[in-house]
């Protein structure tokens, strides 16, 4: 009895060694208004060699911000995959007015972004994460557990929709720079509610991803994430990316619940319309019409 207790403990701990979660908590700072805390977020990551290219502040989500920055070799190494990977160009880092910060799991994160080119990138990936441990500190993981083997085609329940749903299509336009095009002018008129966090494009490969700020009070980013928890805010914000000519985004059921995992589906159940809000969202601001259901 004692030797299969034994087994059964040492099959669990292996279980648990294998699992991976979607954020890393990082080093505090000093407590102040969410602006000031970002900005010494941002100092931070400047300093270690990342490129800030944008910040969020959610409406609605009082106290919490997300600073995103980019790296230079891990942007050389999407550039060298290519395709849908552009999601990953984003470093994501939670705020809180109260000073505790977090930011997006490497290992997590590009396990399930970069699917079968992980192993391509892993040399990459170890040394983002390493940078950022040196900048922001690292203190523990937490979000939920995943297993690592789970991530490359992750669905948060049988049958929903993984990293490459046919409900991520937004629009095709006639050519890359049409869609870059349509991109920029809608959220920089607000289209859908909607605002530019930040931008990575690559035009040498026609790839191009963007952070969008979902501002309607009503339906926006804040309606659905104070259901499902503002700790995880490193996952914000929601993003549309570009491959030549067609705009997508990581469909609801899949975008939310990477980065939520953690959360029961009785949670999920609360925000059962957010996946078609987002959708109708995005492709408003891609240069479409609402999605429909």
């Amino acid at each position: 009895m004692h030797k299969w207790l034994g087994a059964l403990l040492l099959m669990a701990g292996s279980t648990m060694a294998w699992a991976v979660s979607p954020y890393i908590n990082a080093d505090k700072v000093a407590a102040g208004d969410i602006y000031t805390v970002m900005g010494q977020v941002e100092g931070k990551l400047v300093k270690g060699g990342f490129n800030v290219i944008g910040k969020y502040a959610p409406a609605g989500l009082p106290g919490y911000g997300v600073v995103v920055a980019t790296d230079n070799a891990m942007l050389a190494t999407i550039k060298s995959l290519g395709g849908p990977s552009i999601v990953g160009a984003a470093i994501r880092v939670g705020v809180k007015a109260d000073g505790s910060i977090s930011y997006m799991n490497p290992d997590y994160w590009y396990r399930a972004y970069f699917r079968t080119g992980f192993k391509t990138a892993e040399r990459t990936v170890k040394g983002l994460q390493a940078r950022l441990a040196k900048a922001l500190g690292s203190h523990g993981t937490f979000g939920g557990d995943v297993a690592k083997s789970d991530l490359p085609d992750y669905q948060y329940m049988f049958g929903m929709e993984s990293f490459e749903s046919d409900k991520n299509l937004l629009i095709e336009h006639l050519t890359f720079d049409d869609a870059i095009k349509a991109i920029e002018e809608n959220l920089a008129r607000g289209t859908a509610k909607t605002s530019k966090v930040y931008e990575v494009i690559m035009p040498e490969k026609k790839i191009a991803v963007f952070g969008v700020a979902m501002t309607d009070p009503k339906e926006g980013d804040a309606s659905w994430v104070k259901v499902i928890g503002a700790d995880n805010i490193a996952a914000l914000p929601y993003e549309i990316y570009v491959v030549g000519p067609k705009v997508d985004h990581l469909f609801a059921r899949y975008r939310i619940a990477l980065g939520w995992p953690g959360v029961g589906m009785g949670q999920f159940m609360r925000i059962v319309e957010a996946p078609y809000i987002i959708q109708d969202t995005m492709a408003q601001a891609a240069g479409g019409a609402p999605a429909g259901k």
